[in-house]
């Protein structure tokens, strides 16, 4: 049995509201709640992850992150710039980085379940044609067995990641690191590392769950009112994987903090996030 869905959390409000009002075209408060939280159950059932649970999904995190608009800036500023989201679920922040500026043509999303995209289009009232990111379902671990492919070839006709290798200009990812254990943490920076372009500028950010000191925490998990130990990473360890580990010393700036933000569904437990933004130097 699952957890409940716990629909007393919804705390829709400010920019995301109004986002989520400009989207939709639902503008009474009521109904654009009732439509949320009807895309919401049918994810979970899809799917039981906390994080949709505790209604993040249906969150904007990209545009909060402290590098956003340098995000932007390369899509203004860098010829036929690629933007890849890794782990886009119904594609919240894909959607926002697009109202604000980043070419639609440009970007790649990915996601493990592609029912969430599916489901993407029905939160937000939309369609392939309406709105025409390229969508890639895919196991991330898995991508760089494509081969390379020419860079004049058209996002609409990319298969795979892989075939982007040291061509994408800039990597999003939020709530995705945390799934995984510390090895498996290491890999994903090392695909996400020749997946990026390595012009200077270029840059992989995002936000996931860590501690004050590396190490294992207890985390409920959707099925069966069970919990497991998932790995984090602290500021300094994140830094160090990412300078001198995944990259050679001196080559990237690593930006990274700890947030110790508010989890209601957590009874007062501590809840911290790692913000963290890796540069091409």
């Amino acid at each position: 049995m699952s957890l409940p869905l716990r629909p007393e959390l919804y705390s829709l409000s400010g920019d995301e509201a109004a986002f989520f009002k400009s989207e939709t075209g639902i503008e009474d408060d009521d109904e654009l709640k009732s439509h949320i939280l009807t895309v919401q159950a049918e994810a979970y059932k899809i799917r039981p992850y906390p994080c949709i649970r505790i209604f993040s999904f249906m969150r904007l995190k990209i545009s909060r992150h402290p590098s956003y608009q340098r995000f932007l800036a390369i899509g203004r500023k860098r010829k036929d710039a690629i933007y890849a989201e890794i782990g886009c679920c119904f594609g919240n922040d894909v959607r926002k980085a697009v109202v604000d500026g980043f070419p639609v043509n440009q970007i790649i999303a990915t996601d493990l379940h592609p029912e969430f995209w599916t489901l993407g289009h029905r939160l937000f009232k939309s369609t392939p044609d309406s709105f025409p990111a390229r969508f890639i379902a895919a196991d991330v671990f898995q991508c760089l067995s494509a081969d390379n492919t020419p860079v004049n070839t058209p996002i609409s006709e990319i298969q795979s990641l892989g075939q982007l290798r040291g061509h994408i200009s800039a990597i999003h990812t939020a709530a995705v690191f945390h799934l995984f254990n510390e090895e498996q943490q290491l890999q994903l920076g090392k695909i996400m590392a020749i997946l990026l372009s390595s012009t200077p500028g270029s840059m992989i950010f995002g936000t996931h769950i860590g501690l004050p000191t590396k190490g294992h925490r207890e985390e409920p998990v959707a099925l069966g009112g069970r919990t497991h130990c998932m790995f984090c990473h602290s500021p300094e360890t994140w830094r160090s994987l990412w300078d001198g580990g995944i990259f050679p010393k001196g080559a990237v700036d690593v930006e990274v903090s700890l947030k110790e933000l508010d989890r209601p569904d957590l009874a007062g437990a501590k809840f911290y996030m790692l913000v963290w933004c890796i540069t091409v130097l």
